[in-house]
């Protein structure tokens, strides 16, 4: 019964930003995927980066700032690169005790860690004609596909917040920004200022 109420009344960050976001459309299409199930994986030792790759069945990013993406018996999940030792993994929602049980027991306890921070960050999607003319508002990354090829990662700000940036689709324009959810609404309110300009259509 706890665990149905609980769920019940799970409430996203950008709940209440849903009709607001919709408006910065045709230019900019933003949707948050609230709910991801996310994990601090560290690990070091080469051997536990490939055996906890062949656990999530996604080879994890051997190079910094990009990240790895696949689908198998977890569904699609994401690998980020974050720094020389540490990856965040990216999954559907309600997976993180699967996740976190399967990593373990892959890489060992003695072989790095595994850190639920499901809670942590919201996700938002974003595409549209004019989506790198609105992020480049606020952020100082060069998102030209030449510059930010599908598979780039990085953790930068964004109007003052910090922020993860996916570049899933570069030629098609589709980002996703991991924001912490305690900043969740001020991104969302710079957003839709930010697009301001662009409602009438792409340019």
């Amino acid at each position: 019964m706890t665990a149905e109420i609980t769920e019940s009344i799970r409430y996203s960050p950008l709940a209440d930003w849903s009709t607001r976001l919709d408006g910065l459309a045709p230019a900019v299409h933003a949707a948050e995927q609230p709910f991801l199930t996310q994990l601090t994986l560290r690990v070091a030792d080469a051997k536990a980066v490939a055996v906890a790759g062949t656990a999530l069945g996604v080879e994890l990013p051997a190079e910094p700032c990009t990240f790895t993406s696949g689908t198998g018996q977890y569904g699609a999940v994401e690998v980020a690169w974050l720094g020389p030792d540490e990856y965040l993994v990216l999954a559907g929602p309600g997976l993180q005790g699967v996740l976190e049980d399967v990593l373990r027991q892959a890489i060992g306890e003695s072989s790095g860690a595994v850190v639920d921070v499901s809670a942590q960050r919201t996700a938002v999607a974003l595409g549209g004609p004019n989506v790198r003319d609105v992020l480049a508002h606020g952020c100082s990354i060069d998102l030209h596909p030449a510059a930010a090829p599908t598979g780039t990662c990085v953790q930068t700000l964004l109007a003052r917040t910090g922020i993860v940036l996916l570049v899933r689709d570069a030629a098609r324009g589709e980002f996703a920004v991991l924001v912490r959810s305690s900043f969740a609404a001020y991104f969302a309110a710079w957003l839709v200022d930010a697009g301001v300009e662009y409602r009438a259509g792409p340019s």
